[in-house]
């Protein structure tokens, strides 16, 4: 299987991060696309196809890890094209939630 699990919407509380610029601030790491809960079960083709999808978006994919599960909040079609190109990693910035949903600083 290529991810941990589909899901259909994100199980963990909001977080307050909306903006590329947001996220910014969160290195980039390495993840396994295998550890992955999607939070859409669907993707536009348009985005996985278009050459320039990442030209107002972030170059990363977008993780939220929280309870023990990474869940991939936005980068559908980065990890897809990764699994299409057969690489089991995907660059992303992960923003870890502590059990209340508050994010925990990075040290």
């Amino acid at each position: 299987m290529m991810f941990k699990a589909v899901g259909d919407g994100r199980p963990y509380p909001e977080h307050g991060l909306t903006t590329p610029r947001d996220w910014a601030g969160i290195p980039p790491r390495q993840v396994r696309l295998d550890q992955l809960v999607t939070t859409k079960s669907q993707l536009d083709l348009r985005s996985l196809l278009s050459s320039d999808s990442t030209f107002y978006g972030d170059l990363f994919a977008h993780v939220v890890s929280w309870r023990g599960t990474l869940y991939l909040e936005d980068g559908l079609h980065r990890a897809l094209r990764a699994a299409l190109q057969q690489r089991l990693i995907l660059h992303a910035r992960i923003l870890e939630l502590d059990e209340a949903g508050h994010p925990v600083a990075s040290s």
